[in-house]
C-alpha cells in the first residue's frame, strides 16, 4: 500500500493536524518566529538584558481577578509544599532589580485559568520589562515603538485596521468615563482608597446601568467600563489609557500630582486590549498593605487563597531604584500584526484537552 503522507504529516497525528489546522496558520506562525527575531533586536539596541526566571512560584499573584494552576513540589524528603505556575514573571523579575539589575526583559510563558476565548489561552506568552530611572510616559512611549516595529505602519482586529505611525491617543480614565458616560468618576473617590459605591451607583443608575445590592464599587466601575468605555478605545487610532483611580492601583505607585490617581495604564489597539504597565510601587510597607487587601478581597468573592510572597517584600525593603514596568502580550501583538481572529491561530500548539 503506498503512503501518500509528507514526513510533517507522518510525524503528527491526524486528528491533531487537522484540529489545529496547522497548514492554514503556517504564514502567522512564521510572522510570529520573525516577530520574536525583532524584538530581541529591539531590545537589544537599547541595552536591554534578557533574563528567565521560573515558572513555579511561591504565589502566582494575588489580584482578586486571577486564577492560578497549582502543582506539589516534592522535596527529597518526601515532603510536599504547594507551588503556582506563574501568572507573570513579575515578582521575581523586581527581585532582580533588588540585585541591581537596571534594564531587564523577558519572553516569559504564564498561566491563567479560568481564561479561554478568541483572546484568551489558559497558557500565553507575555514580553514584561523594566527600566530603572524611566517614568511610566517614557515606558509607554517606548512600548508604542515596539509595537510599530513588529506591526508595521498598521495593525488590523475584528474588521479594523488602525494607523500606528499617526500620533497615538494617551487619555486618562476620567477623561474616557466623561467621554463615554458624562460620569465625573474621580467625584465617586472622595477618599481614594475607599471609594464611594453609593455616588458611584447614583451615576450608573443615571445611565441605565443594571444593579445589584451587592455591587461594590469595583463591579460598578467595571460593569460601566466593559459596557461604555472599552468598547470606544483604541478604534480610531490606538490609545493609551492612564492614570486609574488610587483604588485600583495594582501594584504602580501612586501619582506624586494627584493622590487620586495612579501610575498605571494601558494599551488598546483595534479595540484590543494589549498591555498593561506601571510606574512601579517600590514601598515595601505599601506593598504588603496592599497584598493583604487583596487577600481579603479574594477571600469576600469565594476565590482561592494564595500566599504572599515573603522573598518579594524582602527585596522591595533591600531597596529597588525608580522605575517603570510593563507586560505586552506577545500572542495578542502578532494577532494585531497578521490580523488573526483567534489567539489559537498564532500559537505554534495551542493547550489541548479531552
Amino acid at each position: 500500500m503506498t503512503n501518500n503522507k509528507t514526513p510533517k504529516e507522518e510525524s503528527l497525528p491526524e486528528c491533531w493536524w487537522r484540529s489545529h489546522r496547522f497548514e492554514a496558520r503556517a504564514d502567522n506562525l512564521v510572522f510570529r518566529a520573525e516577530s520574536l527575531k525583532r524584538l530581541r533586536t529591539f531590545f537589544d539596541t537599547r541595552e536591554y538584558v534578557e533574563v528567565e526566571t521560573p515558572a513555579l512560584q511561591i504565589s502566582p499573584g494575588l489580584e482578586p481577578n486571577l486564577l492560578a494552576f497549582q502543582t506539589i513540589i516534592r522535596t527529597i524528603y518526601g515532603a510536599g509544599q504547594p507551588l503556582y505556575l506563574h501568572t507573570s514573571p513579575e515578582f521575581t523579575m523586581k527581585k532582580l532589580l533588588a540585585a541591581g539589575m537596571r534594564k531587564i526583559y523577558q519572553v516569559s510563558h504564564v498561566f491563567r485559568d479560568g481564561e479561554w476565548s478568541t483572546k484568551h489561552h489558559p497558557e500565553f506568552t507575555l514580553v514584561e520589562w523594566y527600566s530603572v530611572g524611566m517614568n511610566w510616559r517614557e515606558l509607554a512611549n517606548e512600548a508604542v515603538d515596539l509595537i510599530r516595529d513588529v506591526c508595521g505602519p498598521h495593525a488590523r482586529h475584528a474588521g479594523h485596521i488602525c494607523s500606528l505611525d499617526t500620533p497615538w491617543e494617551f487619555i486618562s480614565v476620567q477623561e474616557a468615563f466623561e467621554r463615554a458616560t458624562g460620569i465625573d468618576l474621580l467625584a465617586t473617590t472622595p477618599e481614594p482608597w475607599e471609594p464611594s459605591t453609593k455616588l458611584l451607583r447614583v451615576a450608573a443608575e443615571s445611565i441605565g446601568i443594571r444593579i445589584a445590592d451587592s455591587d461594590t464599587w469595583d463591579d460598578l466601575f467595571f460593569r460601566i467600563f466593559f459596557e461604555h468605555v472599552e468598547p470606544k478605545l483604541g478604534f480610531e487610532v490606538p490609545t493609551v489609557l492612564h492614570s486609574y483611580p488610587t483604588s485600583l492601583a495594582a501594584l504602580s505607585r501612586v501619582s506624586k500630582q494627584d493622590p487620586r490617581v495612579a501610575e498605571r495604564f494601558e494599551i488598546f489597539v483595534c479595540g484590543l486590549e494589549l498591555a498593561n504597565g506601571y510606574g512601579e510601587l517600590i514601598d515595601a510597607k505599601e506593598q504588603r498593605h496592599r497584598f493583604v487587601k487583596m487577600v481579603e478581597q479574594r477571600r469576600e468573592q469565594g476565590r482561592d487563597l494564595y500566599p504572599i510572597d515573603e522573598s518579594f517584600i524582602k527585596a522591595l525593603e533591600a531597596g529597588i531604584p525608580e522605575c517603570s514596568g510593563i507586560a505586552m502580550g506577545f500572542d495578542r501583538l502578532v494577532m494585531l500584526a497578521t490580523g488573526a481572529e483567534q489567539i489559537e491561530d498564532v500559537l505554534w500548539a495551542p493547550v489541548v484537552t479531552n
